[in-house]
């Protein structure tokens, strides 16, 4: 088939656009800006690349256009699609049908953790010779892709709740034919498209409905809003993963380190130990998760354990852009429970040092306001505290600034971030630029400026 992928540079629009290269259809794509890592990806493909909505893009001779969750009615490609009555579908309706029927599908569901958790269990299953297609909103590092079709049978998807299309409110799960499924855990986000915790609830529980019932699925025991969403009813067999044994999970997860550098994972009277790379606790139970799925998928659960120890992580998260006098970090926490882990996990490693929390509140939900009474809680973990808060933010960072425990600083404009992270930054400092965003490229262009400034000094 001829097909167009409209939002082609998005994780999600552009990993299927490489699937459906690889399965032998004849793929262009479109977005509004042309830009990598996915443009580069899509052209080392051979995927050739439109830039900008125009209706003289639209490909008359297409036996369908795939339509991204970014398009919206008014763009004029939307519109001349709906106006000549062209074949189109959505990304993850499109993906369900022609791929994912025909795999067995693991899914990885919940509000954090889905990519590292589905990073963690395809890179388990290559280990385990089962060489899976994936579909990941990230890049982890032992694949340097974030998609692949893959040999064998199984197949691992992030399984975003966020809407399919335009014309498809539904979360894109929903399209997705799961065998197995790991519901990582639930709380309220993306306040763009769901009223409350309740409607995101729902969404999951149209999941839970389609499960089949010789499928599986993992829980988190320790999330209350999840058993909410099981009490709706559930047709599918469930083992329950966590870290606190007093609520009896099937696979309990006991930390021997502060940090989750180290922990012991038991399963039916079986115990393993875990030494790996990663930290954070909340990593631990991604792990966890991730062991559980694999088994459930049939690899020996010694075997698992064995592949977290060579897990290389997923750019973004946790990547160290800097080790020298001070140590420069990114990740992509956005979500006040991911800043906060994620924050926890840093303050374990290292807790002698000085930590620097740069937080660019990026996500739709974060820019209207929706968490902004959680932020400062959020970040009490950190000595130093910066917002960074370009157009779009709907609220006074001020108020925020207020209500932390420790300085905090405002700034508006990458120069004048950089400057004052430069004029505060001391030999041993632990610096952590968050933001699900580019963050205006500040990261790359603090360590520049600081390495700069150090040779220029010992010059």
């Amino acid at each position: 088939m001829k097909l167009q992928i409209l939002g082609a540079c998005g994780t999600f629009m552009g990993g299927l656009a490489q699937l459906a290269q690889a399965m032998g259809h004849a793929v262009t794509g479109v977005d509004q800006q042309v830009y990598p890592p996915m443009s580069e990806q899509l052209q080392q493909a051979g995927i050739r690349l439109l830039s900008g909505y125009r209706e003289s893009h639209l490909d008359p001779e297409a036996d369908q256009i795939i339509v991204g969750n970014a398009l919206s009615r008014g763009n004029p490609m939307v519109e001349a699609l709906l106006r000549r009555q062209q074949a189109y579908t959505s990304g993850p309706q499109w993906l369900g049908e022609q791929l994912l029927r025909r795999r067995q599908t693991l899914a990885v569901a919940g509000t954090h953790g889905k990519t590292t958790t589905s990073s963690l269990l395809a890179w388990i299953l290559e280990q385990a010779g089962q060489e899976p297609g994936f579909l990941i909103g990230g890049v982890p590092e032992n694949f340097a892709v974030s998609a692949r079709l893959g040999t064998g049978r199984a197949f691992v998807i992030e399984a975003d709740e966020y809407d399919s299309a335009f014309f498809d409110k539904r979360s894109k799960f929903v399209h997705y034919h799961p065998d197995i499924v790991v519901l990582n855990n639930l709380e309220f986000d993306h306040a763009d498209i769901f009223d409350d915790l309740a409607a995101i609830q729902r969404q999951f529980h149209h999941l839970v409905r389609i499960v089949p019932d010789n499928g599986l699925l993992l829980v988190n025991a320790d999330d209350e809003a999840l058993s909410a969403v099981l009490e709706m009813g559930c047709w599918t067999p469930i083992e329950r993963f966590g870290m606190n044994p007093e609520r009896q999970p099937d696979w309990l997860a006991r930390p021997e380190r502060a940090d989750g550098s180290r922990f012991s994972l038991h399963y039916r009277g079986e115990q393993w130990a875990v030494q790996w790379s990663m930290t954070g606790l909340h990593n631990v139970c991604n792990a966890t998760a991730a062991v559980a799925a694999a088994h459930a998928a049939g690899v020996p659960v010694a075997q698992a354990v064995a592949a977290l120890a060579s897990f290389a992580g997923v750019r973004r998260r946790m990547t160290r852009l800097l080790d020298a006098d001070i140590e420069v970090y990114e990740d992509f926490a956005h979500h006040p429970t991911a800043i906060r882990t994620t924050l926890e996990g840093l303050r374990a490693r290292y807790r002698n040092r000085r930590i620097l929390a740069i937080l660019e509140p990026r996500s739709n939900s974060m820019r209207a306001g929706a968490h902004t009474p959680q932020i400062a809680p959020a970040l009490t973990a950190a000595d130093r505290v910066w917002l960074y808060t370009p157009p779009g933010v709907n609220w006074d960072p001020l108020s925020v600034i207020d209500s932390l425990h420790q300085p905090g600083s405002h700034a508006a404009h990458p120069e004048t971030l950089i400057q004052a992270l430069l004029e505060a930054v001391q030999p041993g400092d632990i610096l952590l630029f968050m933001s699900n965003g580019s963050f205006d490229a500040i990261p790359a262009r603090f360590v520049q400026a600081y390495t700069g400034k150090a040779r220029d000094q010992s010059g």
